[in-house]
């Protein structure tokens, strides 16, 4: 089945489709080079020559918060939570009221940055190699930094933390980020704690003062009034309220005690956001920048923490993160541009999702747009801009699979306006029954079969490439050398630092291309480089582990070697040829019994 895709307000058949497979990473570097060059076509279908003028693009911020759930608002009905900015953007906004989103963080940021439902993009999964997308794909950013737009990235990435995968490696042009999917995680800087953490600026570990949220809000606004002469483009993506659920006791201790809160410390997050909404939204009308500034805000699944145990609000719906019930996935998302009269307390109804977001800006923003891709998702800009006050049917897919294997057939939801059609056998009309209590597929069968049959072709072409991995590349330019982590191991992963400091039992194989032949030198390590310590020591309260050797395999090389006493690492010189492989370690006892992998690995050219 084709998605529609909508240019300068009409409804067309999709953009041909001349790239899949190899060819799509030469249509990405060719998009890149003719923006640079000036010559791409613009959104309304003619050639663009030169670089766009910055007087006629607004600038576009989008705002996205980390495991806050439809229910997690004051504006959305919750009777306890506390969000004034949130409220007033929403009272401000033109409001998509059916939008959605993946269940979880990765699929849902993979597909926002790229218009294509995840599964496509190879990053359905939230770790095991599988919160990479394709490094062929062309992003929003890439779409935005081809242009005049400055673009900035600030938060929670989790598209990958190594070449060719890392926002600034993806057209963003300023970047500050932490690591992997939260602070604390196993890619992210050693002991991060939310408060006066080191995180990555442009590629280089630096420290900052205060909250991570207060820093991510602090850096895009700078970042906002160094760029207010040109349009900029702003992607602000906090980890908060994800676990693990710390905050400043003055924003819990609102919540503590109170008998419908599920989790203080999450709603003491939330509301924190909220008042860094309301700096950013100050900011911009100190700078004279509101009225011509597209502000998005939207959430990236369900609540993770607001609704548990009976207590909180859910919106009336079934599900959290994770699920493919509509709790799981359909989330806020408030749009305000008061230059185009995008603006207001205006409701839309019409179903609609994160893969719409990256063809509406193409659209609202007058953009130049990628030759010769499509879209999942359609532009929504005639709806927003009152060109129109519907689309043609179609149907939306939510797929779950937090697996490095292929996504599993029909743990799904297919929805098509008022429908959903879940796990292909369960039909609830969310029109009468937003709860989803009720499975009406006996009495609409012609619906079930029509919704699966939609399922089926979209399965079978997003399907080619499931068994395709996502490489990160070893021995480039750009990263130099490469510090592997085993957040992006394939099979099983130590996600987190506090797996690292028990010495998880776990291993797997990074999926990795050598750009090019020669002598590297691969050094393993069970703590990264930062901490710096003995392969064999317990850390912050963790486990020794009795290492006595390691073996290192890259394709055709397979070696071991002993451990010398208090070694902080085992360095092995080899000599790559250039090309797509597995790289896997172990960490071995004196009984040659294995341990764990090597759980950072550091590759360097020579």
């Amino acid at each position: 089945m084709e998605s529609l895709v909508v240019l300068s307000g009409r409804l067309e058949m999709p953009i041909t489709v001349l790239m899949r497979g190899a060819d799509r990473m030469l249509n990405r570097r060719n998009f890149i080079k003719m923006a640079c060059a000036g010559s791409v076509l613009s959104a309304s279908g003619g050639l663009t020559l030169g670089r766009t003028s910055a007087s006629r693009h607004p600038n576009v911020i989008l705002v996205m918060t980390d495991d806050q759930g439809h229910g997690d608002l004051a504006c959305h009905g919750n009777p306890v939570i506390k969000t004034p900015f949130m409220d007033k953007l929403f009272a401000q906004s033109v409001r998509l009221t059916d939008f959605h989103v993946s269940p979880c963080c990765t699929p849902t940021r993979a597909s926002l940055m790229t218009g294509n439902d995840a599964v496509r993009t190879g990053a359905w999964g939230t770790t095991w190699g599988r919160s990479l997308p394709r490094s062929d794909d062309i992003m929003m950013s890439d779409v935005f930094g081809s242009t005049s737009y400055k673009t900035g990235f600030f938060g929670k990435w989790h598209l990958g933390d190594n070449y060719p995968f890392r926002p600034e490696d993806r057209g963003f042009q300023d970047v500050l980020r932490h690591g992997g999917g939260g602070v604390g995680q196993t890619p992210d800087y050693w002991g991060n704690d939310y408060f006066d953490d080191t995180y990555f600026h442009n590629g280089k570990a630096e420290e900052y003062a205060g909250y991570c949220t207060d820093v991510w809000f602090d850096s895009a606004m700078r970042f906002m009034e160094k760029n207010k002469d040109r349009p900029f483009f702003c992607y602000l993506a906090t980890n908060a309220p994800h676990s693990p659920f710390r905050v400043a006791s003055d924003y819990s201790a609102r919540y503590a005690g109170k008998s419908n809160v599920p989790n203080a410390a999450f709603y003491g997050m939330i509301t924190n956001i909220d008042d860094n909404l309301g700096r950013l939204m100050a900011k911009l009308r100190e700078l004279d920048l509101e009225e011509n500034t597209i502000l998005i805000f939207l959430t990236d699944n369900g609540t993770a923490a607001g609704f548990r145990g009976g207590k909180g609000h859910n919106s009336g719906m079934k599900g959290t993160k994770g699920s493919i019930y509509e709790g799981g996935h359909r989330v806020p998302c408030f749009v305000r541009w008061p230059a185009k009269g995008i603006e207001g307390g205006r409701d839309i109804g019409e179903l609609s999702a994160h893969i719409d977001l990256l063809p509406t800006l193409i659209e609202l923003c007058n953009l130049e747009a990628p030759q010769g891709t499509r879209f999942d998702g359609v532009s929504l800009a005639p709806l927003l801009t009152r060109k129109t006050n519907a689309l043609p049917e179609r149907s939306v897919f939510v797929q779950y699979s937090q697996t490095t294997t292929p996504p599993v057939k029909w743990r799904s939801a297919v929805l098509r306006k008022k429908w959903r059609l879940v796990s292909g056998k369960e039909l609830y009309d969310v029109s009468a029954d937003q709860g989803q209590k009720t499975n009406v597929a006996e009495k609409h069968p012609a619906v079930v079969e029509s919704m699966r049959r939609d399922y089926e072709e979209w399965w079978a072409e997003v399907s080619k490439r499931f068994r395709e991995t996502c490489d990160i590349v070893v021995g480039s330019d750009h990263e130099n050398p490469t510090a592997l982590n085993a957040f992006d191991w394939h099979t099983s992963t130590p996600w987190n630092q506090g797996h690292i400091r028990s010495g998880a039992r776990k291993n797997g194989f990074w999926a990795i291309e050598v750009e090019r032949n020669g002598a590297y030198e691969i050094s393993l390590r069970r703590w990264p480089l930062e901490l710096d310590k003995p392969i064999t020591a317990a850390v912050q309260g963790g486990r020794a582990l009795p290492v006595h050797t390691a073996r290192l395999k890259v394709g055709d090389i397979d070696r071991t070697q002993e451990i010398e006493m208090e070694a902080h690492s085992s360095v092995f010189e080899v000599n790559l040829k250039a090309g797509k492989t597995h790289l896997q370690t172990w960490f071995l006892n004196e009984e040659s019994k294995e341990l764990c992998g090597a759980y950072y690995v550091y590759v360097r050219k020579k």
